[in-house]
């Protein structure tokens, strides 16, 4: 029977870029036949699990054996490949639906400990002032080290406004902070619009089921808000954006675009690419474009900055993006047996390029005022992260993903709307159409 897959590009657990893939894995027994070696080492796992069954000092389960076994396996892959059990991979499509119960930040592990990629704007997490890059070394005084990620992200929801403690491990000098945190629903409104004056700004906090319907509302509310004869430019912000839904990636990427490449694939095989292109129709009419990217914009965000970017559609403003260039295929297993999350392929932007550990190099770099603490603080990105894919140049993925509070201190923000209204100049705004990718 053909199985269904998700495919996947997220940089964490809760967030990926999704799409619906119709090319199945091969059912076992068809690939080539495992020689004698491989039986030999399948043998001697079976050996250590019954010893291990038999003769450790405390009785055992079955299951989380087996199930640290898988995971021991796939963590010598790559860092994004990983076994969900039931609970996770519902967890999993729950949090790209939308809607799920936590404290709302994007996580992954990191030496042992889990590691804030985003706080997701709105949420308990993000209210309680809890930063990307902040270590998470404690939750309710139990050592994270030693968790699997599955295990911390299962202790960290919970019931609806019961509270938990975070051991936060914050900069370089790893400062031990203790952070109360207040469980509620996440519902995530991955698109916020707000009208300045004659610049329409539009945040995008990730890619989720609902972000291109949701985009297209928030333009059409823009343009009721602001005559098209002031209206200066379009404002994208995606810093901090981790990633979502392939499918939406794309959708919304075609939103600016009205021909070309999107975004390629490629798996084992070379010569197995897969395109997906813009649809005839830029819908906001051409207007001018600022996209907004820094080290906590990951994945999808990444297909979208480096689409528009190629395009010459958009100037790209702030710092070196993630890094993130993999896709992951997302396939449940029979039984209620969870799923597994398997690296299959990189992508490539419309040029051709793999930013696999590398990053999007933003057309104008404005880097920000950083608070003591943060200021020698980890910003290598993917290129960060023990056993990644190795990408195609020089490994420099990544950059701060600190964003200021207060509006007026965010040196990014201020320089786009700047630039869009004509104060700043710079000879990457408008981008030269010249230079774009020629259409297919």
């Amino acid at each position: 029977m053909r199985r269904i897959s998700l495919v996947l590009l997220g940089a964490m657990v809760g967030a990926g870029t999704v799409i619906m893939a119709s090319q199945p894995f091969l059912p076992l027994g068809t690939a080539s036949a495992a020689n004698s070696e491989t039986y030999r080492q399948l043998n001697l796992f079976g050996d250590i699990f019954e010893r291990v069954r038999s003769g450790y000092v405390e009785t055992t389960e079955d299951g989380k054996l087996i199930e640290g076994a898988i995971n021991g396996m796939l963590q010598t892959l790559d860092p994004h490949s990983t076994y969900l059990n039931e609970q996770a991979y519902r967890e999993m499509l729950e949090s790209t639906s939308g809607e799920f119960g936590g404290l709302g930040i994007e996580v992954m592990m990191e030496e042992g400990l889990v590691k804030v990629v985003s706080p997701i704007d709105d949420t308990p997490a993000f209210r309680a002032g809890i930063l990307p890059g902040d270590l998470i070394s404690k939750l309710d005084g139990e050592e994270v080290q030693g968790m699997t990620l599955n295990e911390a992200v299962k202790k960290m929801r919970g019931a609806v406004s019961e509270p938990i403690v975070l051991t936060i491990l914050r900069g370089e000098e790893r400062k031990e902070v203790e952070i109360t945190v207040i469980r509620d629903t996440i519902r995530i409104r991955s698109v916020r619009q707000e009208a300045e004056d004659d610049i329409a700004y539009i945040r995008v906090s990730q890619f989720n089921a609902q972000t291109e319907t949701e985009l297209r509302k928030a333009i059409d509310k823009l343009r009721e808000e602001i005559p098209a004869d002031k209206l200066k430019g379009y404002l994208l912000d995606l810093r901090n954006n981790p990633g979502g839904l392939l499918d939406q990636a794309v959708l919304v990427s075609d939103l600016f675009l009205d021909r070309g490449e999107i975004v390629s694939t490629r798996g084992r095989d070379p010569d197995q690419v897969e395109r997906r292109n813009a649809k005839p129709g830029d819908y906001v009419k051409a207007a001018p474009v600022v996209v907004l990217i820094n080290g906590g914009s990951a994945s999808a965000a990444e297909i979208f900055a480096g689409a528009l970017q190629d395009h010459r559609r958009a100037t790209i403003v702030g710092t070196r993006s993630f890094g993130k260039a993999s896709v992951q295929t997302l396939v449940p297993l029979a039984g209620n047996n969870g799923a597994l999350k398997l690296t299959t392929a990189r992508y490539y932007t419309p040029r051709g390029r793999s930013i696999q550990a590398q990053g999007i190099v933003p057309d104008i770099e404005v880097q920000q005022e950083l608070p003591e603490e943060l200021k020698d603080a980890d910003t290598r990105g993917e290129a960060s992260l023990p056993g990644h894919l190795t990408g195609e140049g020089d490994e420099k993925s990544g950059s701060s993903n600190y964003v200021p509070r207060e509006r007026e201190k965010d040196k990014q923000l201020q320089y786009a709307l700047s630039l869009l209204r004509g104060v700043e100049k710079h000879a990457m705004f408008p981008p030269d159409p010249e230079g774009a990718v020629k259409a297919n």
